[in-house]
């Protein structure tokens, strides 16, 4: 994305917000009375269609969360029940699951989005349904920090499902909810008694994420272009050391998986507001000094930011599943040129701007405006092309909110249309969550309302 606008029409584009919105809170309510429970978890259409996809149990705090953020975005008392109640009825075994790194993803997106509401006064407070939330949050934090595998250089990481082995980049974002759990004083308890520190095990996640995973333009590594991700970093777990760099959704471990650099974007970017407002003292108790802390988790904010705008994006701030994959020189000088969904070489994947612009706005709040401006504008623009067609989904017949996402293209699990060469039209519950996300966030900063966060 080479220039972004010098302004941006605040009225038009809290205008879009609220059209999305309001698409949201149809399509999710449409969502959940056609969707059988029993069947899984929706997690990309086919043919506009909604369908499961069994891999890990990721996507249904997205389904319920959209209903929750509509419903706060339109003020719509019927969409917040509806997402309190399948909350309530559905989310719990999310918070005990010992077999994934997504607890911020699913148990944030509910029990995090309604214990913020009752926060803002927008959900009437009631003792014993902020101690459900508080509790539900509590003890997803603790089960996702158990995930743990000790690096050699004395950091550590939460593990992805694939095992203890492996970081994985996603994890940036879903790392939030030992935050929030930290904040509502828990720990993790452990053999006679030992107590871990959450905060703590938040930082060194994403110190040890910056170290091998992301980089930073500083070392002799061929592929070390500042700013790029890895999806997945590997480890031997006899000794913890780093071994190698390898890919699930990418192109290649030397390529960067859009989606995954996005994760990283949004994840540091949210990480450098909530540990600002955090004393020096919790710090040093969990082991660390805040400045540093903050200066290395900015740094990577900043970083991604710049090599998404830079590198990995189309001129309009979209882009494509991967920044190496194989086919883009097809395109041409694609960076010059809009996106283009509709290509017969490679996939766009809009669910990964949609984060990156959630990403971008934050970062660029949070730098101020000389240093943040270009930041802050790039994620506005690139929200208001995501706001509009052809990436707003309009047709009743079409479950998803969020057109042209992609899910697993290596493995080609994303549904090609007939006299297409590629995925395109469909969406994901990511994608549809993130725009709705991205949607609320724009529309309180249009309105000066509040500023929606994660943590407490």
């Amino acid at each position: 994305m080479k220039e972004v606008a010098a302004s941006i029409d605040w009225p038009a584009l809290v205008a879009a917000a609220g059209r999305v919105l309001q698409l949201a809170g149809e399509k999710s309510l449409r969502l959940d009375r056609s969707w059988n429970p029993a069947d899984g978890t929706p997690v990309f259409t086919i043919a506009g269609k909604y369908a499961t996809r069994g891999w890990t149990e990721w996507t249904q705090g997205f389904q319920y969360g959209c209903l929750i953020l509509a419903g706060d975005g339109i003020d719509d008392q019927r969409l917040l029940e509806l997402g309190r109640e399948r909350t309530g009825e559905r989310m719990f075994p999310h918070v005990t699951h010992t077999g994934v790194h997504d607890h911020g993803f699913n148990n944030l997106s509910t029990y995090g989005n309604l214990l913020r509401l009752m926060n803002e006064g927008r959900l009437p407070e009631d003792e014993w349904e902020r101690r459900t939330y508080e509790n539900a949050i509590a003890a997803s934090g603790a089960v996702q920090a158990a995930r743990w595998s000790p690096t050699a250089c004395g950091l550590g990481y939460v593990y992805s499902f694939n095992g203890p082995h492996s970081l994985f980049i996603d994890t940036m974002r879903t790392i939030r909810i030992l935050g929030v759990a930290h904040q509502l004083g828990h720990v993790l308890m452990g053999e006679n008694d030992a107590r871990t520190n959450l905060l703590g095990r938040l930082i060194q996640h994403g110190l040890a994420t910056a170290k091998y995973i992301v980089f930073h333009g500083d070392s002799t590594h061929s592929y070390d272009i500042r700013g790029r991700t890895a999806h997945e970093g590997t480890f031997n777990c006899n000794d913890g050391r780093f071994r190698a760099r390898a890919t699930q959704q990418g192109y290649s471990p030397f390529s960067t998986w859009t989606r995954g650099l996005a994760w990283a974007m949004l994840g540091y970017a949210e990480q450098v507001e909530f540990l600002a407002t955090l004393p020096s003292v919790e710090f040093r108790e969990a082991g660390f000094q805040k400045q540093q802390v903050l200066r290395e988790f900015r740094r990577c904010a900043i970083d991604t930011c710049d090599h998404y705008l830079n590198e990995a994006s189309a001129a309009d701030g979209v882009t494509y599943w991967d920044d190496g994959a194989p086919d883009l020189h097809r395109l041409g000088e694609w960076r010059d040129e809009p996106a283009d969904p509709f290509n017969d070489y490679e996939p766009v994947d809009a669910s990964a701007a949609a984060i990156a612009a959630h990403g971008l706005v934050r970062l660029g709040r949070s730098l101020g405006e000389r240093k943040g401006r270009k930041y802050h504008l790039a994620g506005l623009q690139l929200a208001k092309t995501l706001f509009a067609e052809p990436y707003l989904s309009t047709k009743k017949n079409h479950q998803g909110l969020l057109l042209h996402s992609i899910y697993h293209w290596p493995n080609r699990w994303d549904h090609v249309p007939p006299g297409s060469a590629i995925a395109r039209g469909e969406s994901s519950m990511w994608g549809d969550y993130h725009l709705v996300e991205l949607a609320l966030l724009i529309q309180r900063l249009g309105n000066e309302e509040s500023y929606p966060v994660f943590f407490v």
